[in-house]
């Protein structure tokens, strides 16, 4: 199976405004997800969240491929640069099933991220994901 997984950081605060240090994240997650048998076939993102495109390891959950992508990059986030001492990715996360057929048009979507994020806020961006999927959401619990 492959999934479109979809998570930022808390209250979408842009800690990644350095392209170093996001890629450096990108591929410190990458290395992680290959490491939990879920090979990553393309990560993107902008300063204030995170796209991995993936299969997924058929004996591990969903729930634990996520907590361990966010405690693992954490610990390593917090450990790498000093000044982010505080950071935190947001709670919830977003994970969409991707067909094989449409498989190079989300790569495509993930790693042009920087250029979509010129005209769209993550928030929209998301709603749209969202719709896009049928998913019903309320405002007040997705913002997390």
């Amino acid at each position: 199976m492959i999934l479109h997984l979809v998570f930022s950081t808390k209250d979408r605060e842009p800690w990644f405004t350095d392209t170093e240090k996001m890629n450096a994240m990108h591929g410190y997650l990458g290395g992680i997800s290959k490491k939990l048998e879920c090979p990553t076939i393309a990560i993107g993102g902008v300063a204030d969240h995170v796209h991995i495109l993936a299969r997924m390891n058929r004996t591990m959950s969903l729930a634990d491929w996520v907590k361990e992508m966010k405690r693992a990059s954490t610990v390593w986030i917090r450990e790498e640069w000093s000044e982010f001492a505080t950071f935190h990715w947001q709670a919830g996360y977003g994970a969409f099933s991707v067909s094989q057929s449409n498989t190079d048009a989300v790569v495509e979507y993930v790693r042009n991220q920087a250029e979509h994020h010129r005209t769209k806020s993550f928030q929209d961006e998301y709603r749209v994901m969202l719709r896009k999927h049928g998913i019903e959401w309320d405002e007040r619990y997705v913002w997390d």
